[in-house]
């Protein structure tokens, strides 16, 4: 007796795993690092605050250099499909606040940034609650 033709099966192709979105916070940096923004420095608050998931101080050497970081963050987040963040002290360029929702980032210029120290401020109110 002949023996049945063997059918030939197909094993299963994986499924292309999709990467993960980048979140805000990611794209947030990575805009600052291109700009050269210097002295960038990321505070989680979740829980701490209800304005926002996460706060970024950095500087801009220049009221020039401020605007330019400003406006390069606002860009990368329109980009990735984040809507239009708010944004506030851009005429004058000494602070400019970028309110995206979950990340609120605040470019200085160095004087500026010294004189409200909004690191120290954060940190201060970690420190106190670490210890209730």
């Amino acid at each position: 007796m002949a023996s049945a033709p063997k059918k030939k099966i197909k094993a299963a192709e994986p499924a292309p795993v999709a990467a993960p979105e980048p979140q805000m916070i990611d794209i947030v940096l990575q805009s600052l690092d291109d700009a050269k923004a210097e002295q960038t420095v990321a505070i989680d608050i979740t829980g701490k605050s209800s304005l926002s998931d996460h706060m970024v101080v950095t500087s801009g050497r220049s009221n020039r250099h401020v605007s330019a970081v400003a406006d390069q963050v606002v860009k990368a987040l329109r980009e990735n499909g984040f809507s239009k963040p708010r944004v506030e002290g851009l005429p004058h360029a000494d602070w400019v606040l970028v309110d995206g929702g979950d990340v609120i980032v605040h470019i200085f210029r160095p004087e500026v940034r010294e004189f409200y120290n909004l690191e120290k401020m954060w940190a201060a109110d970690f420190a106190a609650d670490a210890h209730e």
